[in-house]
């Protein structure tokens, strides 16, 4: 959901040189600071090889030539059993765990709690002693219903109208007993990033008016890997869909709660993507809403469903009784909650002085000015500069 998207959104095409430019006010001590700064071609032999650069006119060869569409291409022979043995009652079972917060993982950390007259959202963060940063968060939409929720997530044919991340979606197989599927996703990523391809595997369970929907990276050899798109293998989302009490107070359960789960590894530093995930989380949740209002009025008027919306509607249904069963034989979750500043000296500890400064000028350079207004560019800048300091 909007984790997907977190980083993605904030590392944009660059606009800072734009803000500069449009500045009538004398120059400040952040314009000063970037100024001072080593320009991006001395700085590009010397970040982390995740950060890929294209030619001097903006170009990176074998770059994916192709326009934003959806195939629907599962001519696959492979046998239905098989299909759906690829997303399991394992992953159910783990998925069932988190949500009940009982996974026996690190306590979560509250990141933040924004929310807009029909939309309320909170996250959460967590560090495992291995792998990358894990991020849990709850949305409540008003007036919403858990099945329209589900459909809206799982459509990657809308999902195309919405989210400009995506730039390529195919469904590789299916199961038309299940409703599991193996897509293929490519998602476009800023100038000095190669885009990333995707390989996931789908399934929804069903209890009760809940959903549990699982999304995972999965390995796929027949589709051979290339260097661009480059790969994403450690890949999971998966939600919980269900329907609450309106904020109205009214009594009535007309509100649809989302529990996302989100990790994943794109070859960006750990410590740097905490950073550009906390900056530019609620811009990017804030733009959900109104995709999901425009599917809920296309929805309305009759338009038909994609083939993604009508594989949703295929889900395995389990009992209420099983549900508990699991969450019953596990270990408990903490939340936790820290202050901003205490995050902010955490996250700083570990990040080398030459990412601090790289990291400034590609955040600086790729914040997306419709997103992030000039003050919070600047304000990314200083906090770099700050740890750098404490380094």
């Amino acid at each position: 959901m909007a984790l997907v998207s977190v980083f993605l959104e904030i590392f944009r095409r660059p606009t800072i040189v734009e803000v500069l430019a449009s500045s009538s006010s004398p120059p400040t001590s952040s314009s000063l600071y970037f100024a001072s700064m080593p320009s991006l071609n001395s700085l590009k032999f010397q970040l982390p090889s995740c950060v890929s650069w294209g030619s001097e006119d903006g170009i990176q060869e074998n770059a994916l030539a192709e326009p934003a569409m959806v195939n629907s291409d599962s001519g696959s022979s492979r046998p239905a059993n098989e299909i759906a043995s690829i997303v399991n009652g394992n992953d159910l079972e783990h998925l069932c765990r988190i949500v009940e917060e009982k996974d026996g993982g690190p306590a979560w950390i509250k990141m933040m709690d924004r929310s807009t007259q029909t939309m309320g959202y909170q996250a959460w963060r967590r560090d495992p002693e291995t792998g990358p940063p894990q991020y849990r968060s709850r949305t409540v939409f008003e007036d919403a219903s858990p099945e329209l929720v589900r459909d809206f997530f799982w459509d990657d044919e809308f999902r195309m109208k919405w989210d400009d991340m995506l730039i390529h979606a195919s469904i590789l197989e299916e199961c038309p007993t299940t409703g599991a599927m193996v897509v293929q996703w490519v998602r476009k990523f800023p100038f000095f990033c190669s885009d990333r391809e995707y390989l996931i595997g789908r399934r929804i369970w069903q209890s009760g008016q809940a959903y549990y929907c699982v999304t995972k990276g999965i390995p796929y050899p027949s589709v051979p890997r290339r260097s661009k798109p480059r790969r994403v293998d450690l890949y999971y989302s998966s939600w919980c869909i269900r329907p609450v009490e309106s904020r109205r107070g009214d009594g009535l359960m007309t509100s649809c709660e989302v529990l996302l789960f989100h990790h994943e590894d794109m070859g960006i530093p750990w410590e740097l993507a905490k950073l550009g995930v906390r900056q530019g989380m609620w811009g990017a949740v804030k733009k959900i809403e109104p995709g999901l209002r425009k599917y809920q009025k296309a929805r309305a008027s009759g338009e038909p469903f994609s083939r993604c919306a009508h594989l949703a509607h295929i889900n395995t249904k389990v009992s209420a009784d099983y549900l508990k069963t699991i969450e019953n034989d596990c270990q408990d979750s903490s939340v936790v909650e820290e202050h901003n500043n205490t995050l902010e000296k955490q996250e700083g500890k570990s990040i080398p002085k030459l990412l601090v400064i790289g990291g400034a000028v590609l955040l600086a350079c790729s914040l997306d000015q419709g997103l992030l207004t000039k003050a919070v560019i600047f304000g990314v800048a200083r906090r770099f500069a700050k740890i750098g300091r404490r380094l």
